[in-house]
């Protein structure tokens, strides 16, 4: 998104299935944060792949993040299910 020629808000549709695309890549540089601008570019960036046709969007998001989880319920996502991570070493 840009505002005055300047971008302030970024993200990225990836990861297509026949049903749906995942976001990923959201990201505000922190002198433009808390303007609304991360849940605008989202929440165009979703009705982009509704337009598509596509029946759903989908991300991941850090459950550690109190900002972007407030965001992504703003515009309407709903928690699915948690993802755990292991590494053996």
């Amino acid at each position: 998104m840009k505002i005055n020629n300047r971008i302030v808000s970024i993200a990225k549709a990836s990861r297509d299935t026949p049903n749906g695309k995942a976001i990923n890549l959201v990201y505000t540089p922190p002198k433009f944060r808390c303007k609304g601008y991360a849940t605008e570019v989202v929440a165009k960036l979703c009705q982009s792949i509704l337009n598509e046709g596509k029946k759903y969007c989908f991300l991941f998001t850090d459950l550690a993040n109190p900002t972007s989880n407030k965001i992504y319920m703003n515009i309407g996502f709903k928690p699915i299910l948690d993802v755990d991570e292991y590494r053996f070493e």
